[in-house]
């Protein structure tokens, strides 16, 4: 499949947004204005175009524009670009020649432009659709086009959250590295509710049936858990790797359950998840372990500071990884991400991102990208974007 760069953005009745059209390069793309202008709402928009539920997991009614027609869209044209030598296409606007138009036979190893999109109609504000130049698609193919990855500052708790939310963090890295892991985790989540409610039910469970979902979840939870660790490996080889700088050094590991004979211990404790009302073992009670290497603390136990640093570090490794194993430079979100840096950290962090493909980064202030260099800069205002 080739790279495919986002050129052009439009979005329609998407939150303040009433029908914003973008036409950005692959370098940095810089949003600036005030708290509430709208520029996390583009971020958010970018990440719809891949699976999965966007970067606030907010239901699809509250993404449609109030006072707008009720549903809303979100489409992207995407150019295929080169990569060589580590570096992303280029860093400057790209304009489609004259009679450019989408590939008409979309596929994974097809050249020409591509056209993708996801939104809601008015009359079914609940049901997402989702199509590849104008054919109706799965959400989880639009893996196949684009990896986006993201930081934003309520990912700031995420080591004081429940293991939930470490568990969702770390599963979209594994996306990104093995896209079947979408698939696994669907097939064992909707295996697993309907076990809990067999266990759940005043009658007797037929225990063929509890089996047969047992080893359907032990088979997709085998993936899941091999796709989880394969990406902390690989992961965690690339973080130690790396020479100290201005960016914390992170060390990974899972706790909690593996695969290993899930099925037996599934059929093993059925008296006790029916007891519980849940299950109580399988890969859906691991969690993601962060330990701060440069002081040997664990991530939860450090400064908002440190914790800060250490997601820096690991979304920026997994950024390269993902470029370095699939051939694939994913877009990097990066909401406010500049604000609790000092010049010197700015700086390197820019230095690090230049030519790893498309960056998109907000801030309530254009000054705190002046070391970016060549960008896009835009400036939004209550759902308008203007150059800078």
């Amino acid at each position: 499949m080739p790279l495919m760069a986002l050129t052009r953005l439009v979005l329609t009745d998407f939150r303040n947004h009433r029908d914003t059209i973008l036409n950005v390069g692959t370098g940095f793309v810089v949003l600036a204005g005030d708290n509430g202008a709208g520029k996390t709402n583009v971020l958010e928009a970018v990440s719809l175009l891949a699976p999965g539920r966007g970067l606030r997991r907010a239901p699809l009614t509250e993404m449609a524009r109030q006072g707008g027609s009720g549903g809303f869209g979100v489409a992207a044209r995407l150019k295929p670009l080169p990569f060589r030598g580590g570096v992303w296409g280029g860093a400057s606007p790209l304009d489609d020649p004259p009679g450019d138009r989408p590939h008409p036979n979309p596929s994974p190893e097809g050249e020409g432009l591509v056209e993708i999109g996801t939104g809601t109609q008015p009359s079914a504000p609940e049901r997402r659709v989702v199509r590849v130049n104008g054919a109706t698609a799965a959400a989880t193919s639009l893996g196949e086009w684009l990896t986006v990855l993201w930081l934003t500052p309520a990912m700031d708790r995420l080591f004081a959250e429940p293991a939930s939310e470490r568990r969702r963090f770390l599963d979209r890295l594994a996306l990104a590295l093995v896209p079947s892991h979408a698939h696994h985790s669907a097939r064992y989540e909707a295996a697993m509710r309907e076990r809990n409610r067999l266990l759940g039910t005043e009658e007797p469970a037929d225990p063929d049936w509890l089996t047969a979902l047992e080893a359907r979840m032990a088979e997709h939870g085998a993936a899941i858990d091999a796709a989880r660790r394969t990406t902390v490996t690989q992961l965690s080889e690339r973080l130690i790797a790396q020479p100290e700088g201005p960016f914390a050094r992170a060390g990974l590991a899972i706790e909690g359950d593996d695969a290993t004979d899930l099925a037996g211990r599934l059929r093993a404790g059925r008296a006790r998840d029916t007891a519980a009302g849940r299950t109580l073992t399988g890969p859906h009670r691991q969690d993601l372990a962060v330990t701060h290497l440069g002081k040997g603390q664990a991530a939860h136990l450090c400064s908002t500071g440190e914790q800060k640093a250490l997601l820096l570090a690991i979304v920026l490794a997994h950024a390269e990884l993902v470029a370095d194993r699939t051939g694939r430079a994913p877009i990097l979100l990066l909401d406010e991400v500049a604000a609790h840096l000092d010049p010197a950290r700015r700086a390197a962090l820019f230095e690090r991102l230049a030519g790893r493909g498309q960056v998109w980064m907000t801030g309530t202030e254009p000054g705190l990208f002046a070391e970016a260099g060549a960008a896009i800069r835009l400036t939004v205002h209550d759902g308008a974007i203007h150059p800078a």
